[in-house]
């Protein structure tokens, strides 16, 4: 099979490019410049696309012997994520970038550009499975490490997608994967891992929306409606967010506040006690299903964070809309934020949470 590997300059996309060699695969590396400043240097494990990542990726690929080149889609990942970003902030959601950059990106644009080119699959460095299922179709699947697993930032891939999709890694732990990358000689076996928003090499999010957005001033509110401050922008909060509120009084029970809603028209940031945030049911919308989407009403677990705990609620799905009732409920869920639904360790789907319910209140948000 002719194999594109996407690697990223890190040790698990090196690896799963070496593995995919071994398993007697033609394989190509390619490395994503996604950053229109490449010449950034990275800091850390913040940062991404940089010059760095880029010479690292090249020695890779020199390592295992396959040929190596660099594609340029900073455009495409400027319009498709960073600027989705900023909109999403824009109106009061919290949008997940790594799930728009894998359906964006690495499985739309990088996948279809190498189709046209003749290769079979795409392989990259993600902890996560493909197994057949009963029919014979691919069906996602947690990665054997848990702390790991990225299943839930790939629930947007189509049965199509799956099908050209290879995740070398899903079936290993971490530490094994670096004392592998070791033993082959990578000089990325001690790299430190990515985290945070990769465009925001220095993981100021506030100001970095601060420089694209402006000052937006309005009110910060009690559930009650008492005024308690002012900011410069709701873009720069979050449901469920405890600091940087500034409010210059404490509560009058000394219990900290908590981001309970952020409302973009009025401009007005409402907080209340950590009680109020909990959520009993999702609204969600723009659904993509890893297969056949479920008829009807049926039951599954909800995963609404990168590596956050999944709960058991009913799934009632109507075209691309999904409505989900909670059998425990969830606290301080965001709209923006995906919600995953899986069924043990398969992943069904996902959708965009558009609204929710609050157990402690019974309003929408």
């Amino acid at each position: 099979m002719r194999v594109l590997a996407a690697m990223s300059g890190g040790v698990d996309s090196a690896v799963a490019a070496a593995r995919a060699v071994d398993a007697g695969h033609d394989v190509v590396g390619v490395h994503l410049a996604l950053s229109r400043s490449p010449a950034t240097l990275r800091t850390g494990a913040r940062g991404c696309c940089t010059v760095e990542d880029a010479h690292d990726a090249r020695r890779a690929a020199d390592v295992l012997g396959i040929p190596f080149y660099v594609w340029d889609l900073a455009e495409q990942f400027q319009s498709a994520v960073v600027d989705d970003f900023v909109r999403e902030y824009a109106v009061g959601r919290t949008p997940n970038p790594c799930v728009r950059c894998n359906e964006r990106i690495k499985f739309s644009a990088l996948l279809d550009k190498a189709v046209a080119l003749g290769f079979d699959a795409v392989c990259t460095g993600h902890y996560a499975r493909v197994l057949p299922g009963p029919d014979g179709r691919p069906e996602l699947h947690r990665s054997v490490d848990v702390r790991k697993d990225q299943s839930y930032v790939l629930g947007v891939l189509t049965p199509d997608q799956l099908d050209r999709a290879l995740f070398p890694l899903g079936g290993s732990r971490k530490d094994d994967v670096r004392a592998e990358a070791t033993s082959r000689g990578l000089a990325v076996a001690d790299k430190p891992d990515s985290h945070d928003i990769c465009f925001i090499a220095d993981g100021d999010t506030q100001a970095w929306l601060a420089d694209r957005l402006g000052a937006q001033p309005g009110e910060i509110r009690g559930e009650d409606g008492e005024l308690l401050g002012s900011h410069e922008g709701a873009y720069a909060f979050t449901v469920g967010q405890r600091k940087g509120l500034r409010i210059g009084r404490p509560a009058p029970d000394g219990r900290p506040r908590y981001v309970l809603d952020v409302q973009p028209v009025s401009g007005t940031i409402v907080v209340g006690p950590a009680e109020s945030l909990d959520v009993d049911r999702l609204e969600a919308d723009g659904a993509r299903w890893c297969g056949p989407a479920p008829v009807g009403e049926v039951a599954v677990r909800v995963q609404v964070r990168a590596h956050g705990e999944t709960v058991p609620a009913r799934a009632a799905v109507s075209g691309s809309a999904v409505r989900l009732t909670l059998e425990e409920p969830l606290r301080g869920v965001a709209p923006g934020q995906a919600a995953v639904l899986y069924d043990g360790t398969r992943v069904l789907g996902s959708a965009t949470i558009a609204a929710t319910s609050r157990s402690a209140r019974g309003v929408s948000a």
